[in-house]
């Protein structure tokens, strides 16, 4: 394959990922990583270090989108990020000296894992619009001042929220940021599970603050691996350029969208990644 139909492909890739992850809140490396891997055959380090480029361009693209939405929740989010960013300094040092000892394919079975841990939260909740009503906020929600509201399009009325419990989301939180410095994955399963199972947000307030949050905690992580020498250019550029572009035409879809209908789109592309990154790290196919 010459350079130009490599660049060309990878682009279209980060098109799909950009939009996948502006609407599901799990960022478009969720997807880049594993084509990356598996259909050009890109070592994983390399593959990890351009996943964490395009989180930031979906990060740049729809969070900023979301912003503007007025569907991304800043005060959750920053509040959030003291746990995140930490656990990315942690994860990216430890995936450098995993590499170093030749464990890659211990990588790509723990990133199918990780993926499939997408699925069975989303299954459950499968048929739920908005959270019950009568929400009771714990003290740290309170004293912070962790709520909101936002206007559906798709439901066509306002919708108002609290953050529930703040410890077990902080505590994913930082789970959440050790999973993106290692996989270069943004770790939006994570961000969105506190979010919508523990704060119990609004599924659209959940992936639109993913989107935010995401961007703060690659960049702590790509630091690290970029001192390494695992972010290529040569990958992560037209990556980057495709997945903005992705990222930026989701962010357009998303507030139209009604909030069960995300938990459900991409799921069976996830499963479909998961399983053949499996089958990569293990030497099947």
């Amino acid at each position: 394959m010459d350079l130009w139909t490599f660049v060309l492909l990878v682009v279209l890739t980060g098109v799909a990922a950009g939009l996948v992850g502006s609407l599901s809140g799990l960022g478009g490396a969720v997807v880049v990583i594993p084509v990356l891997v598996i259909a050009f055959a890109v070592p994983f380090p390399e593959a990890t270090g351009a996943g964490l480029v395009t989180i930031l361009a979906t990060s740049s693209t729809a969070g900023a989108s979301y912003v503007r939405e007025r569907l991304t929740d800043l005060r959750i989010g920053m509040f959030l990020e003291i746990a995140t960013v930490p656990g990315a300094l942690i994860g990216a040092t430890a995936t450098v000296f995993l590499t170093h000892a030749s464990l890659d394919s211990a990588l790509l079975i723990a990133l199918g894992c990780v993926l499939l841990a997408i699925i069975p939260g989303s299954l459950r909740r499968r048929h739920e619009e908005l959270p019950p009503e009568g929400i009771v906020p714990d003290a740290r929600s309170r004293k912070f001042g962790l709520s909101g509201r936002y206007h559906d399009a798709a439901l066509g009325r306002d919708v108002s929220y609290t953050a529930a419990e703040t410890t077990p989301a902080l505590g994913v939180m930082f789970g959440a940021g050790i999973v993106s410095g290692m996989f270069g994955i943004g770790a939006g399963v994570f961000k969105v599970l506190a979010l919508d199972r523990y704060l119990r947000l609004p599924m659209k307030i959940s992936t639109a603050t993913s989107n935010f949050m995401m961007g703060v905690t690659a960049a702590a992580g790509a630091g690290i691996l970029l001192l390494a020498g695992y972010v290529n250019p040569v990958i992560a550029a037209p990556a980057a350029i495709g997945t903005a572009a992705g990222a930026y035409a989701g962010s357009r879809i998303l507030p139209q969208m009604r909030n069960r209908t995300l938990r459900l789109l991409f799921l069976p592309v996830i499963a479909g990644l998961a399983i053949e990154t499996i089958l990569r790290g293990l030497g099947i196919g």
